[in-house]
Parts: C-alpha cells; sequence; structure tokens
C-alpha cells in the first residue's frame, strides 16, 4: 500500500510534553465493534472491559540509553537501541560523520566506549570499555531517552526518570517506554481485579527504531526494525484459555501485540517464544493472537498507525484521529488512550 495513505496533519499543539496526572485519569477513546467512537478514561475501563477478559502488559524497563560525549573536540551524541552482547550495543549516533572506526568516545563519569564499525542505518556498534555491566555505566552517564518529538522540545529531566517508566517495568533493555501501560496504576489494576479482568506478562525491549520514519514510498520496501522478546510458556498456556473459555486477549501497547502475534501459529494458540521479531503488521493481515488493543495515539504515516488500521480499517482509524484532534486529545508517548476492539 502507498505510505501516504497513512499521512494526516496532527497540529503541534496536540503532542504531549508531559502525563496526565493521575496517570489512569488520561482520556481514552473507545472503538468497539460497528459501533460509533466513545470519549471515555483509561479509569473507564473495569466498566468498559468483561469479566473473564485478560490484559497483556510489557513489562520491559526502559534504560538511560541517551549519552552525550566526545572524541577529541567533537561531540557525538549516541542512542543505543539494541544489545549485541554484554559490553556491544548498537547505537545511532549523532555527528557520525565525526567518528571512524576505532575511535574512542568519552561520554564522561568514568564511561567510554569504542566505535566499532558503521552499521548500515550510519550508527555504530559501540564496545563499552571496563567489566561493569553496560546497564551500571548507563545509570551513571546516561539520560531517559525521551521520544524526538518530545526531545526537540525540552530536555530530558529528573520527572522523566519516573514518568518514562511503567509500573510493569522489571527487565532491563528498553530505549522506549511501551507507553500505553504508562495510563496504569495500582489503583485501576486492584479495580480490574475486582471487575474479573485478568493480567499478564511478556516481553518487549523496545528499540529506538520505533520512532523511525518509513522513507518507503510503499509499505512492501519498508524494512522493519527487529526487537527482541519474549513470552513464557505458562503465560501461553493461560492466555490460550482465556480464549477457550470465551474471554478476550486485550493487549495493552502495539509492543505487548507483536509478541503475541509474534508467537502464535496459524490456528491462533500461543507457545512458548523468545526471539527477536521483525513482525509488520498492515491492512490485509489476519490477527491471530489478540481481540483488542489499547494504545496511545502515534505519529503520522508510522508502522504503529499502520498496525491500528490493520485492527480497525484506514479509514474508520482516519476517521477517529480526526475526532481525537478536534476534541483535543494529547498525542504520544505521553498522550491520551485508545481502546480498540474490532
Amino acid at each position: 500500500m502507498e505510505v501516504n495513505l497513512f499521512d494526516f496533519v496532527l497540529p503541534p499543539e496536540r503532542i504531549a510534553l508531559r502525563p496526565t496526572e493521575p496517570r489512569d485519569a488520561a482520556r481514552m477513546l473507545v472503538l468497539e465493534g460497528a459501533g460509533g467512537l466513545r470519549d471515555a478514561h483509561v479509569r473507564d475501563l473495569p466498566g468498559l472491559l468483561r469479566a473473564g477478559d485478560c490484559l497483556v502488559f510489557n513489562d520491559t524497563r526502559v534504560i538511560p540509553a541517551q549519552l552525550e560525549g566526545r572524541r577529541g573536540e567533537a561531540r557525538i551524541g549516541a542512542t543505543l537501541h539494541k544489545r549485541i552482547d554484554l559490553r556491544r550495543w548498537q547505537a545511532f549516533v549523532r555527528n557520525a560523520k565525526r567518528l571512524r572506526a576505532g575511535d574512542r568516545i568519552d561520554f564522561g563519569a568514568g564511561v567510554s566506549a569504542i566505535a566499532e564499525n558503521r552499521d548500515d542505518e550510519g550508527g555504530f556498534t559501540l564496545r563499552f570499555d571496563g567489566d561493569e555491566p553496560v546497564e551500571v555505566l548507563l545509570e551513571r552517564a546516561g539520560r531517559m531517552p525521551l521520544p524526538p518529538y518530545i526531545a526537540g522540545k525540552r530536555a530530558a529531566d529528573e520527572r522523566d526518570k519516573a514518568d518514562y517508566q511503567t509500573m510493569f517495568a522489571q527487565k532491563d533493555g528498553a530505549v522506549a517506554a511501551p507507553t500505553a501501560a504508562l495510563h496504569f496504576t495500582p489503583a485501576l489494576i486492584k479495580a480490574l481485579e475486582e471487575a474479573g479482568i485478568g493480567t499478564e506478562r511478556v516481553t518487549l525491549h523496545v528499540g529506538a527504531g520505533t520512532f523511525l520514519p518509513v522513507k518507503a514510498m510503499d509499505t512492501d520496501d519498508h524494512r522493519m526494525h527487529a526487537e527482541w522478546g519474549s513470552l513464557g510458556a505458562d503465560v501461553a498456556e493461560r492466555l490460550n484459555a482465556v480464549r477457550a473459555r470465551g474471554g478476550r486477549v486485550i493487549a495493552v501497547g502495539t509492543t505487548s501485540l507483536r509478541v503475541l502475534e509474534s508467537a502464535a501459529d496459524e490456528a491462533g494458540l500461543l507457545q512458548a517464544w523468545t526471539g527477536e521479531t521483525r513482525i509488520f503488521i498492515t491492512p490485509g493481515y489476519r490477527f491471530r493472537a489478540i481481540d483488542g488493543l489499547m494504545t496511545n495515539f502515534h505519529l503520522p504515516r508510522s508502522t504503529l498507525f499502520m498496525l491500528v488500521s490493520a485492527l480497525m480499517g484506514l479509514e474508520r482509524m482516519q476517521a477517529a484521529y480526526a475526532h481525537a484532534i478536534a476534541r483535543s486529545y494529547r498525542f504520544y508517548s505521553y498522550g491520551d488512550a485508545s481502546l480498540l476492539i474490532p
């Protein structure tokens, strides 16, 4: 399909620079079945779902993967986006023209790395010096890697260390938050449990590639970035049982959805799964593992807007986004949510 079909105009003032407080007070646009649009709030979720349904969260934890350093007199910025091994990460690099293979970058606080080689996307593989875990080094020298549409308007600060982390964050490795889950609070989880709605966890270490624009003119020519994920056998068994009983599996965030769809067989049964996924979901895709999705509002021409259009239909999502813009919904990572049940 032509990428231009997924374009829309978003006024800059609709981009949220801070999350709503409290988190579950965020607005939520509901699209269910063949019905119309419904304006609600995230805290209304227990009454919007059914007893026996199950929400699936991503338990990845965002690491402070944004680094600023020097190679001699040159300033070098690096955003880690994919682990290779214990000491080496792939990184998007700012001012990469001043960097050559073999150069050492000093990031301060006793943290330095060698630029080993340039990759196909213009970044570098960085090998960090010393024997401390890279995550320890990042806690000393790194910053939270805010998305470019926020970082271009303000710098990351101490508040973002908490704001850009979900209550489910346990496993280090993401360089972008699974933002739909940012809306959840312990009080909301308790209300969901009391309503008979279950919760489960999967892992997908979200990469900075999630913010890369689709440069191809046609979706067939776009190469999806790879992300590492995992689904435990026990979780797969419980989710299969949910659907067998007539409950619905609702992915919280496109990252959870991508894990579930990567782990499902042709019949829609989930299996234990660990590995990288490049799954690219566009209109025409047959969903196998999920019955609905809670997600934030996405960028024009993005793979994530293509995904929600595959789930609900392109015309319907264009109309939903037009409604959200007209009603002053807040967009992107710190913005409001949508609940999509086809």
